[in-house]
Formats: structure tokens, C-alpha cells, sequence
């Protein structure tokens, strides 16, 4: 994966920026560039800047309100890690095949302005909280009062801020009910 790179406050207008050891980002007129955010897999983890904040869901499939998940996180004005669920995870939590599998689920999360970095976690968010050690655990306000105990326990441990953001606008699963539903209706007819 190669050289992470170090944020820049300073290029294009005051907007934060990601530079890889080479210049793969954008150019501007200045001179400056705009980083693409990066797929970070297992063994370049610790190349991670510290101070992410760290999204993490299936997003299976993604939503409106994934990506105002994404840029609520990203007015922290820190990277944002996103952490997500592996296609194992998937079918043994929601009893069910991923709609797309996890490198093309990272690929789209990849491409989205508001990600610096995505994961896909073998292990578990628990996992992901300790080794990734964000400044931040974002997660939206539908989470507050119902997040697991252990992640909680991992996020005081490792003195990581919970932040709750309020962009609770779908639900996959609502979304993926309601087309089977309607197929079904489709297919009675």
C-alpha cells in the first residue's frame, strides 16, 4: 500500500488535505494537491496517522444517510477512518449474502470526499477500536444508549471520545425489506 503521508491545513484555501509519499492526488494551480483517500489493509495498519475519527457499519447497501454519517464525521477536521464490516460479518449478524462483496463496498466507500481511510475488519469493531486507537468513535444518535457494552469498555480504555451525530435518515436492512417486499408483491401479482 505504500506511504501514508502527513495532512497539510494549508492547501487549497485553508481545506484539509491528504498527500501520499507521491504526488497521486489532484493538482491545483498552487501547486497543491488533494489526497484520494486509500483500501488500508491489515499489515499497513500502524502507517495510520493518529487522530482519525472511525465510522464503522456493513453500509450494505449505502444510503443517504451513510454519507451524511461520513460528512458529520468529517467536521471534526481529523482523517476519518471508516470501518467496515467484512462479508463474514454480514452473514453471520444479518443472516444474509452481501449485496456487494467487501472490496467493492471499500472501493465505493473509497471514492466518497468525507473518507480518508477504509478498513475492512476481520475482526470486529472491539478489534478495530483497540488496534486503530481513532481520537473518535463516531457513530449516529439511533446508537446512543444501545452501544455495545464491550465497545464502550474499548473506547474508555483506550481513551477514545464517543461522538454521537444525528443523520439517522434509513436503514439498510429497512431499505433492503421494503424492495423484497415490493418483489414479492411483484411476483403474487
Amino acid at each position: 500500500m505504500g506511504l501514508i503521508g502527513s495532512r497539510d491545513l494549508t492547501a487549497c484555501s485553508g481545506s484539509p488535505t491528504f498527500h501520499r509519499g507521491s504526488a497521486l492526488g489532484t493538482g491545483f494551480s498552487d501547486g497543491s494537491t488533494v489526497e484520494r483517500s486509500m483500501i488500508i489493509d491489515e499489515e499497513h495498519l500502524e502507517e495510520l496517522p493518529a487522530g482519525c475519527a472511525m465510522v464503522d457499519g456493513c453500509f450494505d447497501p449505502l444510503h443517504k444517510g451513510h454519507t451524511e454519517y461520513f460528512r458529520q464525521a468529517s467536521l471534526l477536521q481529523v482523517p476519518v477512518l471508516c470501518n467496515l464490516a467484512s462479508d463474514a460479518y454480514i452473514r453471520s449478524h444479518k443472516g444474509r449474502s452481501p449485496l456487494l462483496a467487501e472490496d467493492h463496498r471499500a472501493a465505493v466507500i473509497d471514492a466518497i470526499r468525507h473518507i480518508s481511510y477504509v478498513f475492512v475488519s476481520r475482526h470486529g469493531t472491539c478489534w478495530s477500536l483497540k488496534r486503530l486507537r481513532p481520537a473518535y468513535y463516531v457513530k449516529g444518535l439511533d446508537w446512543r444508549g444501545r452501544l455495545p457494552e464491550e465497545q464502550v469498555a474499548a473506547c474508555r480504555q483506550s481513551g477514545i471520545e464517543i461522538v454521537f451525530v444525528d443523520c439517522q435518515l434509513a436503514s439498510s436492512s429497512g431499505i433492503l425489506n421494503g424492495f423484497l417486499k415490493g418483489m414479492q408483491g411483484q411476483t403474487s401479482v
